[in-house]
């Protein structure tokens, strides 16, 4: 059927359309700085979801279009690029005194464009990464609000929030190999590594819920360096 055709954009659409709401909710100034941040975070994990099956959609139907391409890559920028970087923004400017601080967090926006356009035109990039994956950056920045004790008190010191967007800014664009969640199979040999992953990151939400998105996407750079240094 033609319309199937067109299922793998319209996924990627709604995509787009979780990243805007999600921008709404952090502009939005009627309800408290939580419950905002909170379900902003929802819609970006909601945007990760259907970032996936867009893709998954294609190639079980075979699909591929330059369209589709560069529309993933726009829808990826507001929900994964300008949201956290706007969600950062806010999170710093609500501690910090300094009016010009919390303008850094846009580097997170800027560092994901730059990351976005490297991949469009990256044929080396697929069955591994080169730098942190613009959806997994979203993921860690605004999963941090769902810190619990002790670890929360750092959201309370700018100068941390500083160190993390820089950080994270840099690891979009650093030459870091890290492996992609992609099965051509499901067998242990050729798996080892993603099982062990989704292994471990299972576990810590049953423990810790949603603050342990944070500690999985460092779970996720961590094995990648460990396997990289593993080769060499």
């Amino acid at each position: 059927m033609k319309i199937l055709r067109h299922l793998p954009n319209a996924l990627t659409c709604a995509n787009l359309l979780c990243g805007c709401v999600g921008i709404i909710l952090i502009l939005n100034p009627d309800d408290t700085f939580y419950d905002n941040t909170a379900y902003a975070s929802y819609f970006v994990w909601a945007a990760c979801v259907f970032d996936f099956f867009d893709g998954f959609v294609a190639r079980l139907l075979h699909i591929s279009s330059a369209i589709g391409k560069e529309l993933d890559s726009l829808a990826d920028m507001v929900s994964f690029g300008v949201l956290p970087s706007l969600l950062m923004y806010r999170m710093i400017s609500a501690i910090s005194p300094s009016t010009y601080l919390p303008f850094i967090a846009l580097s997170l926006a800027i560092f994901s464009a730059l990351r976005l356009a490297k991949f469009n035109i990256d044929e080396n990039q697929k069955d591994s990464f080169i730098g942190v994956p613009t959806p997994a950056n979203a993921l860690f920045i605004t999963s941090l609000v769902f810190l619990k004790s002790p670890f929360d008190a750092f959201l309370s010191w700018d100068l941390f929030l500083v160190a993390i967007t820089i950080i994270f800014s840099y690891l979009l664009v650093c030459p870091l190999e890290l492996f992609a969640l992609k099965f051509t199979n499901f067998t242990w040999g050729n798996n080892k590594l993603r099982f062990t992953f989704m292994a471990f990151a299972v576990l810590l939400v049953g423990i810790w819920q949603a603050a342990a998105i944070p500690f999985i996407i460092l779970l996720y750079i961590l094995l990648s360096l460990l396997t990289r240094w593993i080769r060499l």
